[in-house]
């Protein structure tokens, strides 16, 4: 029984018993100084854009360091019982074309991942398409990305995949709004409407009020005079935007009483004719 004990504590005085707990405590405090770090530089910024830039770059970094901690740890572990690490590395070379051929696709989603990085392809927060799922970036990493829409459906891609998608945030976006309206009502008339609409439309604040307009008359059409006008918003508001637009522009014809033509069905009666 002494014996055994003695060989416990003889295990536990040793460094391959506190050797490898020291270097995770070690490694996992570094990661806890570096993340504070990094989290701090990520609120630095001169707009939105480049903070979500920032915030895109330090999780993609994260990730790397991460995984950069963890080698190193297993190799210093190795290192304590005795494992010839130096031969180890030098063997990297073979392993890693090895591991190369064996792990393609995600050498390639790691690649992907640093292309949109150094591109600008897109930022965590930004609104993107891809094929017909819209949404919004909620997570970037070295392997892949998730888009959730409005649903709260995640679309997860692989890096690699990402060769072709619309970002909707990088610029604003502009809603142009088709108004019909009945031949007989004052042409002057509606546009000083339509002009009192706008003016209220934008002091909302995710609309611009420099390039928010009248455009015009659009068209005739076959029972309405359609009148055009231009809204720009933030990317993300345009619908929420819209739908307050046509509100405004419903209230303020019926004040004013301005009519907005519907198809009717004329019919006649067989005894009538």
């Amino acid at each position: 029984m002494n014996d055994i004990f003695n060989k416990i504590f003889n295990f536990v005085k040793s460094p391959k018993f506190y050797g490898p707990i020291i270097a995770i405590l070690v490694a996992y405090i570094i990661y806890l100084i570096i993340d504070n770090i990094i989290n701090k530089a990520s609120i630095k910024g001169r707009n939105e854009l480049e903070k979500k830039k920032r915030k895109t770059v330090i999780l993609l970094a994260k990730n790397i360091i991460k995984y950069l901690l963890v080698i190193i740890v297993f190799l210093i572990i190795l290192n304590i019982y005795g494992v010839n690490t130096n031969s180890l590395i030098a063997g990297l070379g073979v392993i890693g074309a090895v591991i190369g051929l064996a792990f393609q696709d995600a050498l390639k989603d790691i690649i992907g991942g640093i292309n949109i990085i150094l591109d600008n392809y897109f930022v965590v927060g930004d609104l993107v398409c891809f094929n017909d799922f819209t949404g919004t970036i909620m997570e970037f990493g070295l392997k892949s990305t998730k888009i959730q829409n409005a649903k709260g459906e995640v679309l997860i891609l692989a890096n690699r995949n990402i060769d072709k998608i619309i970002n909707l945030s990088q610029k604003k976006c502009a809603i142009l709004l088709t108004i019909p309206t009945a031949y007989e009502c004052d042409h002057k008339k509606v546009e000083k409407v339509l002009k009192s609409v706008l003016t209220k439309i934008k002091k909302e604040d995710d609309v611009s009020e420099n390039d928010t307009e009248y455009l015009g008359i659009d068209s005739f059409a076959g029972s309405s005079i359609n009148y055009l006008i231009r809204i720009k918003c933030k990317q993300g508001t345009q619908f929420a935007i819209k739908r307050l637009a046509l509100k405004y522009i419903k209230e303020a014809y019926e004040e004013n009483d301005l009519k907005i033509p519907y198809d009717q069905i004329e019919v006649h009666h067989g005894s009538d004719i």
